[in-house]
């Protein structure tokens, strides 16, 4: 960690205690309360954000609309958008070193990974987003209706923006859930009221602040704080939010997709997985070794796409399992700020809780532990990588999601088994197949019911590649042009001559 950064940080921390931006004001909540913002490597309190409540939630969606129909915004034209988030880009950029530490203070990842990934791939998708701003086009229509002979039709379509956007984001990648809601909203025209997660608020608070030295007008960004059972149950209801766009579990994610419904608004919803990594026997076991490890213990398995359900082919089975499970006793764990952590600590008390929970209830259904199924006995939310094996397919470590370092891996005997075993699932976000032999993966492919198949690699996601779910994994697609139809609506014009 370098001293600038530290000092920039810790200004960072003290200027943005207890405050959020509605309508281009940085204020407390307005019940006064606030809820405090806990570091995972040592549970200790690191800052406080505000206690948000349904009247705040309200404030800023009024700001929204005044800003939607706001000439300064609304007849903007698709260059200056263009511009807007290219300035927004080159700012968090200029501040990437802050904003790495800011998500690893918050989060408990590793700051390599804050570094590495996190906050370029945020800069990249804003960057890649940009363009699509002088891009959103309609078409022409030929008519058939009965003409007169001295007249006719002409129709067109145009894209306009769906309006007031209510951006629900989650604690497992905090700046890059926020880029990617911001992103399309405002390359689109729409204005957004953002609520990251009461876990990890700070980058998004941050960004808010960049929102406004971009030069965004007052309102087009408002970034709320508080519980999401009050805040997004207040967002996800409002009369005045045209759409909302969520990312977050199934569970909540069904919670918002009826209330959303019940009053006929837009709604995105990007869930949970539970994703397969497929090892054919031809695969070479060095690569699907590092690449299933990688697929699970990344982020500390805190990841929608992890590669959580392990199916080798029963001749490869032992080498990889015991391949896999003898990176993950090697892997240091440890604070997010040491540069020789591999791994962090989950991003709560409540989520390794969840994690520890569901090792205890592997072992109730038969479960034998290859490694880890331990909390280490530290300050902080650590959990050993672990590995499980012996279980049945119906056991609730393979069916549900368990967010953390736990990776379950099973045998199968040919590539049907493999095909319905990957499938056996409420989820289909995403799966990964190793091999060699095309005409297998070229095979297998179509036939996983995921939004996202890999060959050969895992958790590759890129601006242009379309992202979302099939199942209980969501509808709707982030990311690539597909993204724009989310934040769109199509109007169909027919003039008469």
């Amino acid at each position: 960690m370098q001293d600038g950064n530290s000092t920039t940080v810790t200004g960072t921390l003290e200027r943005l205690r207890g405050r959020m931006l509605i309508g281009g004001q940085w204020r407390g909540a307005s019940g006064g309360g606030t809820i405090p913002v806990i570091n995972p490597a040592d549970g200790r309190r690191l800052s406080e954000m505000p206690d948000g409540t349904p009247e705040d939630v309200n404030e800023a969606v009024a700001a929204a609309r005044r800003a939607f129909e706001n000439p300064d915004w609304a007849r903007l034209s698709p260059t200056d958008r263009e511009r807007l988030l290219h300035r927004l880009a080159d700012l968090l950029a200029a501040h990437a070193g802050e904003f790495a530490e800011l998500e690893t203070l918050d989060n408990g990842k590793p700051l390599k990974l804050s570094s590495r990934v996190d906050v370029p791939g945020a800069v990249d998708y804003l960057r890649y987003i940009a363009g699509w701003a002088t891009k959103l086009e309609g078409s022409t229509l030929d008519l058939s209706f009965p003409r007169s002979a001295d007249g006719g039709y002409h129709a067109y379509t145009r894209r306009e923006p769906v309006g007031v956007v209510g951006a629900i984001i989650p604690w497992n990648y905090p700046l890059m859930m926020a880029a990617w809601k911001l992103g399309p909203a405002l390359a689109t025209g729409c204005t957004v009221v953002l609520k990251p997660a009461s876990e990890t608020p700070l980058t998004a608070l941050r960004l808010g602040e960049l929102v406004q030295q971009a030069g965004y007008p007052d309102g087009v960004v408002n970034v709320i704080c508080g519980r999401g059972s009050v805040l997004g149950q207040a967002l996800s209801r409002h009369p005045d939010v045209d759409k909302i766009a969520f990312t977050g579990s199934t569970g909540v994610g069904r919670e918002v997709g009826h209330s959303v419904v019940d009053r006929m608004a837009r709604v995105s919803l990007e869930l949970g997985g539970k994703s397969p990594v497929i090892v054919l026997p031809d695969a070479d076991a060095k690569a699907a070794i590092a690449g299933a490890a990688a697929a699970i213990f990344a982020n500390q398995g805190q990841a929608c796409t992890a590669g959580s359900r392990l199916y080798v082919h029963r001749s490869r089975f032992d080498e990889v399992v015991e391949g896999v499970a003898a990176r993950a006793a090697r892997m240091r764990i440890g604070a997010g700020m040491d540069p020789d952590t591999q791994m962090g600590p989950l991003v709560s008390d409540r989520q390794l809780e969840t994690v520890a929970g569901y090792v205890d209830i592997g072992r109730s259904e038969g479960a034998s532990v290859v490694t880890g199924g331990q909390r280490l006995d530290r300050e902080g939310f650590f959990y050993q990588p672990t590995v499980l094996t012996g279980m049945a397919q119906s056991a609730r470590v393979v069916q549900e999601e368990i967010f953390g370092p736990v990776l379950v891996a099973l045998p199968f005997d040919d590539p049907d088994e493999a095909v319905a075993l990957a499938n056996d699932s409420d989820y289909g976000l995403a799966a990964s197949i190793w091999s060699n032999n095309l005409t297998a993966v070229n095979r297998l492919a179509p036939r996983i019911r995921a939004g996202t198949v890999w060959v050969n690699c895992h958790n590759m996601l890129d601006p242009a590649m379309p992202f979302g779910g099939f199942k209980l994994s969501g509808h709707g697609r982030e990311m690539g042009r597909a993204v724009l139809d989310l934040y769109t609506e199509t109007k169909s014009v027919c003039v008469a001559y």
